[in-house]
């Protein structure tokens, strides 16, 4: 029974019993090892939308920021939540991108560019003392994504054509713990594509992969959460606490501070970093005269308008 395995077991269930079954029947056998990736994004993706609702939501309710007013666009908060975290968004990426992108890195593991084949570095492996340590290994791995997503969120607010879509995230009012994934979905593939690469030359596992980004997901969802919360004057030093990240958010005082996705390090190192106790309201300063739109396709349309005219803007 479902009851006695481990948690760990429970992705090999979910594979063996529905993934796999229906994949020999589209004939999709030799995707079996993607297949079984696939139902690990699923059940991890369940286990986040159930800690959403029942530990963060309450959690808000108890120490809110601001009241809830606009209810309407948190449902569709809660669409792209649903989206991103049950691997639909994953799953729309193998199917329209993952063949380019075996192409590409095949021609890495084959030499076709005199390259030194990447396919069997590890980037763990280095230090000897973290090849057997799996908790060693997770940090060093933790610590080197959230280097690099700490780069791409600079960049996705310095050009302005990519901020044209990222200020669909920012353009949020009545943040919550629903509003992490609240992106367009051009800006989650170009976001994707930068840290599959990385994935690929660092030598991650895609269990640790989907690890990694399971624990990063839950602690942006408890960043955005309505919730007046910091970590104090050292905790908030170590780890994104969501005060920190709201003055990313604030219409008034954010957008150039607090780059960090998960550890401060970054913005402190860099010049970023902004440790005010204050909880500013949210928003996109010129949400008077444009339009992000209100419903998903809406929103997701309007990103693409905003886009092509920064584009436009850009090379004129």
């Amino acid at each position: 029974m479902l009851s006695h395995f481990d948690m760990l077991d429970v992705p090999q269930w979910v594979f063996e019993s529905i993934v796999q079954p229906v994949m020999l029947w589209l004939d999709m056998g030799s995707y079996a090892e993607d297949g079984y990736v696939a139902a690990t994004w699923l059940v991890w993706g369940c286990v986040q939308i159930a800690l959403i609702a029942v530990v963060l939501v309450p959690l808000q309710r108890l120490r809110p920021v601001e009241p809830v007013i606009d209810r309407a666009t948190i449902r569709v908060d809660m669409i792209y939540t649903a989206i991103h975290r049950l691997g639909l968004f994953r799953l729309a990426m193998f199917l329209s991108l993952q063949p380019l992108l075996d192409a590409a890195f095949g021609l890495f593991r084959s030499g076709s560019l005199d390259f030194t084949s990447p396919s069997t570095f590890h980037l763990d492996q280095i230090w000897p003392d973290f090849t057997d340590n799996a908790m060693a290994s997770l940090i060093i791995y933790v610590v080197v994504f959230d280097f690099v997503d700490y780069w791409i969120h600079r960049a996705q607010h310095a050009w302005r054509p990519w901020w044209a879509l990222h200020s669909l995230h920012h353009a949020q009012r009545q943040m919550t713990c629903w509003s992490d994934n609240r992106n367009h979905l051009l800006d989650d593939v170009i976001r994707d594509l930068v840290l599959a690469c990385v994935a690929f030359v660092v030598g991650v596992s895609p269990s640790q992969f989907v690890l990694i980004v399971t624990l990063t997901q839950l602690s942006e969802s408890l960043q955005h959460a309505n919730v007046r919360l910091s970590f104090g004057s050292i905790g908030e030093r170590f780890w994104v606490s969501p005060r920190f990240h709201r003055l990313h958010h604030s219409m008034s005082h954010g957008f150039g501070h607090n780059f960090g996705v998960l550890l401060p390090w970054w913005d402190i190192a860099f010049g970023t970093a902004n440790f005010e106790n204050r909880y500013d309201a949210t928003g996109v300063d010129d949400q008077a005269t444009t339009d992000y739109g209100r419903g998903f396709w809406g929103q997701q349309w309007q990103g693409l308008v905003r886009a092509r005219a920064a584009v436009v803007k850009a090379f004129h």
